[in-house]
């Protein structure tokens, strides 16, 4: 049963007071939701939360839940400052929304997508999910910069990533667009790729803004 949104910020909340900080609970009256709240009772029914002595505690169905959650969110601050460069106070805002849309596979995704990071921008662990751990087997990537990939080596376009609209303008203009297949023909001294059937010249930091899909 999917959560509400205020349900999902306490096990948020909650995961960061005691399983990062170590305390193994989270005070009521500090918690940033009032303690009135009908969330609680939305964790309380479904067995993830217990309420007692003004301290709440994860149940063991709640703490699997919690690192999901977590994950969710620092995967959607990922997204956020790094592909769509959304950064501040709006980028936190921006991930807080969007991390309620992570659920059923979105967010491994999103984790591969952006190549399994290990922390969130803030330096925050991100709890690692299955797609980390069948990268990490299969030695599979995920996502890359152009600069990553080998002369010969082909994938797909994932994302542009750059503040230079410009710079944004020109790949465009090149075919270089998500979705669009690219092969590397040279590293060295400038990276030579073709899209479609014409091939360009880029220098290594315009090739560094180009993200593949092995």
């Amino acid at each position: 049963m999917k959560l509400s949104d205020k349900a999902e910020e306490i096990l948020e909340a909650l995961w960061i007071e005691s399983e990062e900080r170590g305390t193994g609970y989270a005070e009521l009256d500090r918690m940033e939701i009032d303690a009135c709240d009908p969330a609680y009772h939305e964790l309380s029914a479904q067995a993830l939360v217990e309420i007692r002595d003004g301290r709440i505690y994860f149940r063991p169905e709640g703490r699997e839940e919690g690192r999901m959650t977590i994950r969710r969110h620092r995967l959607a601050e990922r997204l956020m400052m790094d592909v769509l460069n959304i950064r501040g106070e709006s980028g936190d805002v921006k991930a807080c929304q969007f991390e309620h849309l992570l659920n059923e596979g979105v967010d491994s995704k999103v984790c591969t997508m952006l190549n399994h990071p290990a922390t969130c921008p803030h330096g925050k662990p991100i709890p690692p999910g299955d797609c980390c751990e069948e990268a990490r087997k299969s030695g599979d990537l995920g996502v890359v910069p152009l600069t990553e990939l080998k002369p010969g080596d082909d994938g797909d376009i994932a994302y542009i990533q750059t503040e230079d609209s410009k710079k944004m303008q020109k790949l465009m203009a090149m075919g270089v667009l998500p979705g669009n297949r690219i092969s590397l023909l040279q590293a060295f001294p400038s990276y030579i790729f073709r899209v479609g059937f014409s091939e360009f010249a880029i220098d290594s930091a315009m090739a560094r803004e180009i993200f593949v899909r092995r």
